[in-house]
Parts: structure tokens; C-alpha cells; sequence
């Protein structure tokens, strides 16, 4: 994702605060040798957060440290396996919605016109809805932006996050983290079923719900995305 010179940087220093928010989309990127490179600093990043408590700070640093161990190709076969067979726990967001439906390209469209809106560009091959471009969009805005955003999509990340617990994944962290930030609870993961095994069917009850509070992206301005680094964008 990129920055339009011409959108308005004011209150840029601001968004440092935010930074973790990017640093939580890294995590949850596929895991390239860039994405290892950076773990020192997305370590520092989490440590020196006052949006992380203590108890999501020592998931998500388990979940660096077994991202940094082993061979890279390990590590990439564990992300495909986890989060690219099967919707349970898909990183894009509209797919939890409207599945493969007619209904989720526009919301799509939406989005993409809300980033544009604001001064951002799509510089990935990902699509506007997954997750951790979400992220990086929203550690470039404001701290009220990015609350409204995650707790209206709250209930998505918390289907994502009892998926990824199932599969006893530590990726879960970021998504407990997430919660707590939007201002929810983290998921009580002794209520959470587990797999048993990784082809159990996770995906259950995948009704058209609303996805998001408030009105629809088409009418959103530039307060919060009303429908829902890092290694899948670069901002400036």
C-alpha cells in the first residue's frame, strides 16, 4: 500500500502508536525471509506497545519465536497449510461474509475506494480485505479509526481466532491481541473445541450476517471503514 503525496500527513506522528498494528499484519503475512529478518524489530515494537498487555505479549512472543526457528520452508508449509486450505481460518475478511458470493467483489470495491479516498494506493497482489493489509492501512490513520474498524469487525476476528485455537496454532495470539485492542475480550480458549486433525471441517455456519456496524463502505468517511509491515505493502 502506498501514500498519495497529495493525502493530508498531518498528525502523522501521531500513528506512531499504531505501528504495532503493522507489526501484528508481518506476523500474520506468509512467512518470508524478509518477515524473519525483521522479527528483532517487530520483538521491539510489541514490547514497547501500550496497546499490548502482558498476557497477548507473551503469545505473540511464542509466536515469534517459532517463527524464527527451524527452516523457512517448514515454516512456509505450516502457513499454506493453515490459512490457505479451507475458510476457517481465512485471512480475508469478506470470504467469512459472503464466501465466493456475488456480494463480497463489491464490498471489495468499497474498500478499495475507502483506501483510495484517504490517499492509498493498493501496491499488492493481495486482495483490499485481508487482514493484514487492513492492519496496514490502519497504523497509518488514528487511534480512532483503527478501534471503530477492529470492533466492528470484531466478531470476524474472533471466528478466525477460535479456528486457529482448534488447530492449538499460536498464530492465535495476534488475533487475541486484536480483540483487546478493538476493546473486546480475548477468546476463553477452554471453550474452543480442538481439531482432530488439520482436515476437520472448520467451516460451519457461514451464514450473510453483517459484517460491520455503522453504514455501508459506499457511505463511509474517513472516521472508520464501515464494511472490515510488513510484507505485503509498502507505505511512505
Amino acid at each position: 500500500m502506498t501514500q498519495r503525496e497529495s493525502s493530508n500527513e498531518a498528525g502523522s506522528s501521531s500513528t506512531m502508536g499504531l505501528l504495532v498494528l503493522r507489526a501484528l499484519g508481518a506476523l500474520l503475512s506468509y512467512p518470508r525471509q524478509e518477515m524473519r529478518e525483521a522479527l528483532p524489530e517487530i520483538v521491539g515494537v510489541i514490547r514497547s506497545s501500550p496497546l499490548i498487555v502482558p498476557r497477548e505479549r507473551d503469545g505473540l512472543l511464542v509466536l515469534i519465536d517459532v517463527l524464527g526457528e527451524g527452516e523457512l520452508l517448514a515454516a512456509e508449509e505450516r502457513y499454506v497449510d493453515l490459512f490457505d486450505r479451507g475458510r476457517g481460518a481465512s485471512l480475508n475478511l469478506f470470504e467469512h461474509l459472503h464466501g465466493e458470493g456475488r456480494d463480497r467483489g463489491g464490498a471489495m470495491v468499497d474498500l478499495k475506494r475507502l483506501y483510495e479516498r484517504n490517499g492509498f494506493e493498493l501496491a499488492t497482489v493481495e486482495l483490499p480485505d485481508y487482514l493484514p493489509v487492513v492492519l496496514e492501512y490502519l497504523s497509518c490513520r488514528d487511534l480512532e479509526e483503527a478501534h471503530a474498524l477492529l470492533a466492528d469487525c470484531a466478531h470476524l476476528m474472533r471466528r478466525i481466532g477460535e479456528a486457529l485455537i482448534a488447530r492449538a496454532s499460536p498464530y492465535a495470539a495476534v488475533l487475541q491481541a486484536l480483540l483487546v485492542i478493538a476493546g473486546g475480550k480475548p477468546i476463553d480458549a477452554t471453550s474452543v473445541p480442538r481439531a482432530r486433525d488439520r482436515d476437520e471441517n472448520l467451516d460451519r455456519d457461514w451464514g450473510e450476517q453483517p459484517a460491520f456496524a455503522g453504514e455501508p463502505l459506499s457511505r463511509a468517511t474517513n472516521k472508520s471503514v464501515a464494511d472490515p509491515p510488513a510484507s505485503t505493502a509498502d507505505s511512505t
